[in-house]
């Protein structure tokens, strides 16, 4: 007898617990609590501990069960993605009730739920035998997109009504209801299955279920749960209880308070596809940034069990400016590292606010994007912003919006702006290849991210490359997220006028807009005033000035800028004055080539030195770079520069690939004058030409060099450039130039060359400086320079230079023709290019003309050596 009621309670025990079960895939396999059987070759439990689909037959559906028996008053639930559009061939069966284990045999009964299928909706059928009955018809086109992912609740109650709902957010707490019906043709179940119907490769393993529970149901008698209020504009709040509400009391305004400063909600409507949600209009506008609190009263759900004072707090927020941040950026996704090949950005949400995203556009140089769907972004939250085609794949990692028409983003890096609903910029980066700071991940694979969000402005100072291995984080917190607070005074740069009454201030870092609108913040000499200022969108960083009066040509005004901050609060520093003027086209020699480095080391690049010997103020947007080709034609016309950039008289600007590289190379007196030209002309290593044009196509200066020009006793020629000695003198005397001096490490780009000299105007005679020369390139005295000065043109001169003992050492000037006045250089060296002796030398110089007048002179120069 005992050992009966034993075998009847291990009986009892199994029934229930087949009559109900709870797989969450956990355990990681198939066989065991519980066990699955049917095409289960066709499943796999993924690393992510949920059930995916594993079949890789085309045009085949493939099946898999366990028991379940539980078939009246019970609940249904269970998560499912489906990683693409459904259609009629591609489908989901869920069997909640089967008859038999193999749900597709034409003699299995029961229910199933159908998602998608010809118009891609979540439906309930009857499976009667081989007759297929839709009961409950979802609404269409909720399966029509490239990525679903649900949460499905069924219910059957003790009088046979089934009520079918859907969550597409995938987290069941927005279930929706497809609908009701009341049907009892079957009243017992064996199994619970997933039955899978896929047509071609590119729906293979999209397939994901996880969190299946069957439970007893239990009618509703609990009132619905206020969940939250949450500001759309400054008048309407969206009211989200914990399930659907009926429709009449939930439309009653007065149902609905914000307290005194608000008062009563002016209307309210059931959302149209989610009834658990209500739009609430107020007639008075909520307090920007202020928490206030909501309660709802009297609203009945579907049960007729009705709401009382419930309550909930909510905030408007109007975004600012840095509130939501492109704080990481996929430019360049090939080669592969980890991530899904897809070019996207990131935003986060800095405040404490939830921000309403809806309608606002990613911009670039190319045009402006479609607007963002309706999202709220949560305080310190991400959202991954792509194309539709990539939003399947980016999905998978974290929240994703998909947006029409996304920027193609540049490898090498451009400007794109976030921009608000009515167009204003909340956030700009310029970014560029530079800001890897890391030669290999800049090849791509690597996204760029924000070390500090609390720092947005600061450039490339504030961005590294990804240091995850995946390559990035989309949709969560950065690899390099770090403390990088900006502590710098912004720096006027420099200043251009883009006609006689607009000047243009450029800074190096965005300004906050308030203090750079003022006007009377710019102070501008000889007279003139600031009528208005407009800061220049998308980054800020720079200022559009209008005068009260048009500048003169040929006056030079300096503008200094007051009282203005960085969007971190710095106040401008010292560095606060810029010269501007209206400016002229150059003319032949009025921008000469000053110093040129044509040889650089392997590491390096090539620069060319520019001089404005004028008193013209020269814009470089109207001068280009280029070289000469084997025929001798100008080839290789560069751009110095896209923008405005303005030359002063005297004043040197460098030209070149990689100002980084220039300045740690070399002693560079004034950084800000190294320009960075896109791209080169390519110089010879041996020799080549400079050539610098106008915007009218004349050559306003031209220089052929040669490695011969460099001084004979440098072994090594790389990194050394070639320096014009007197920028009066002609370009192409070779006399006018020498290697750059040893002691500034053979460059002086961004200010006057070492071996700088002006020929003095010296009358009837022969004059030679220094009397102490020490040829040794350390840029003191390196050459003597012999200068004449004749009443008449037309004398020819004869230069040879004895030492102590009166042997010729050098044959300097061979019949070489004279005008009024000139000089010759020695470089203190020997006919062979050798080094002579330290000590006292003659320079015996003799000229005669065609008229047969002669004259000679000696000149003593003592040639030393410095330790």
């Amino acid at each position: 007898m005992r050992k009966y009621f034993l075998s009847v309670a291990l009986l009892l025990l199994c029934v229930a617990a087949h009559a109900q079960f709870t797989e969450n895939f956990s355990d990681g396999n198939l066989t065991a609590n519980p066990q699955w059987v049917g095409n289960t070759g066709d499943f796999i439990v993924n690393a992510a501990g949920q059930l995916q689909s594993n079949g890789s037959t085309a045009n085949s559906s493939f099946y898999i069960s366990t028991a379940s028996t539980l078939a009246s008053s019970v609940q249904w639930e269970w998560y499912v993605q489906l990683g693409f559009n459904t259609s009629s061939a591609n489908y989901t069966d869920v069997f909640v009730m089967a008859s038999a284990s193999d749900i597709t045999a034409s003699g299995t009964n029961g229910y199933f739920v159908r998602i998608g299928n010809t118009s891609d909706e979540i439906s309930l059928y009857k499976k009667s035998g081989s007759t297929i009955t839709k009961l409950i018809d979802g609404a269409d086109g909720i399966t029509n997109v490239s990525n679903n992912t649900l949460k499905i609740k069924l219910i059957r109650d003790a009088a046979n009504q089934w009520i079918l709902y859907r969550d597409i957010s995938g987290t069941g707490n927005s279930y929706v209801s497809e609908g009701a019906i009341t049907d009892n043709s079957f009243n017992s179940s064996a199994y619970f299955g997933i039955l899978i119907k896929q047509s071609t490769a590119s729906f293979f393993q999209k397939h994901f279920f996880d969190d299946i529970q069957v439970t007893p149901y239990s009618p509703d008698v609990t009132a619905p749960v206020l969940v939250s209020a949450t500001a759309i504009s400054n008048t309407q709040l969206d009211v989200l209880f914990d399930e659907p509400v009926e429709a009449v009391s939930a439309q009653v305004a007065a149902n609905y308070n914000a307290g005194i400063a608000i008062g009563a909600a002016a209307s309210a409507i059931v959302d149209a596809s989610n009834p658990a949600l209500v739009h609430v209009l107020f007639a008075n506008v909520f307090p920007n940034g202020v928490v206030n609190t909501l309660t709802a009263d009297g609203i009945k759900d579907l049960s007729g069990n009705t709401v009382q004072q419930a309550s909930t707090t909510f905030s408007y927020y109007t975004p600012q400016p840095f509130d939501v941040l492109i704080d990481e950026l996929m430019a360049d996704p090939t080669p592969v590292v980890g991530l899904p090949a897809n070019e996207w950005i990131e935003l986060k949400n800095t405040t404490a606010f939830p921000i309403a995203i809806t309608g606002w556009k990613i911009e670039d140089a190319n045009g402006v994007s479609g607007a963002l769907p309706a999202f709220i972004l949560k305080p310190d939250s991400f959202v991954i912003i792509c194309t539709s085609s990539a939003a399947s794949s980016m999905a998978l990692l974290g929240t994703t919006l998909a947006v029409s028409n996304f920027p193609s983003l540049d490898n090498n890096g451009e400007t794109i702006a976030l921009l608000d609903a009515n167009g204003r910029v909340i956030h700009a980066v310029s970014y560029s290849i530079a800001w890897y700071q890391n030669e290999l991940k800049k090849d791509g694979g690597w996204s760029l991210e924000m070390i500090d969000t609390h720092n947005p402005c600061s450039g490339g100072s504030n961005w590294l490359a990804s240091t995850n291995l995946a390559g990035g984080t989309p949709g969560k917190k950065n690899a390099v997220d770090a403390m990088n607070a900006d502590m710098q005074s912004p720096q006027l740069l420099r200043a251009f006028a883009t006609d006689a009454t607009h000047v243009v201030l450029v800074f190096d870092e965005p300004l906050a807009a308030g203090a750079a609108s003022v006007a009377a913040n710019y102070a501008i000499t000889n007279g003139l005033t600031a009528m208005s200022a407009t800061v220049s969108m998308p980054l800020a960083s720079q200022v559009i000035l209008q005068l009260n009066t048009a500048m003169q040509v040929g006056t030079i005004y300096t503008i200094t800028a007051n009282a203005l901050t960085d969007c971190a609060g710095n106040s401008i520093g010292t560095k606060k004055t810029a010269r501007v003027g209206v400016t002229s086209v150059a003319a032949p020699q009025d921008v000469v080539i000053n110093e040129v480095l044509f040889n650089p080391p392997s590491n390096g690049v090539d620069y060319v030195e520019l001089f404005n010997r004028s008193n013209k103020v020269i814009d470089l947007k109207q001068l280009y770079l280029a070289n000469r080709n084997t025929a001798g034609d100008i080839s290789n016309i560069t751009a110095l520069t896209a923008g405005q950039y303005q030359l002063f008289p005297q004043e040197y600007i460098v030209l070149t690939q990689n100002p980084a590289w220039v300045k740690s190379a070399y002693i560079t007196q004034n950084p800000d004058a190294l320009l960075a030209v896109a791209a080169m002309p390519g110089y010879n290593d041996d020799e080549g030409n400079v050539i610098v044009l106008n915007a009218q196509g004349e050559i306003t200066d031209e220089l052929k060099y040669s490695d011969k020009w460099h001084f004979k006793l440098i072994d090594n020629k790389e990194g050394v450039a070639l320096e014009r000695i007197d920028d009066a003198a002609p370009t192409q005397l070779q006399d006018n130039w020498h290697s750059a001096a040893s002691s500034v490490n053979y460059g002086t780009p961004t200010y006057q060359n070492s071996q700088y000299h002006v020929t003095a105007g010296v009358q009837g005679q022969i004059k030679v400086t220094p009397e102490i020369v020490s040829p040794d390139n350390d840029g003191q005295d390196d050459f003597a320079t012999v200068e004449y000065s004749f009443p008449e043109a037309g004398y020819v001169a004869n230069i040879t230079i004895f030492d102590a003992a009166g042997r010729p050492v050098r044959y300097l000037q061979r019949n070489a023709l004279c005008g009024t006045k000139g000089n010759f250089r020695w470089d203190g060296l020997g006919d062979r290019g050798q080094q002579l002796a330290t000590g006292v030398y003659v320079l015996f110089t003799e000229v005669f003309n065609l008229q047969g007048h002669k004259k000679r002179f000696k000149n003593s120069i003592v040639v030393a050596r410095r330790n």
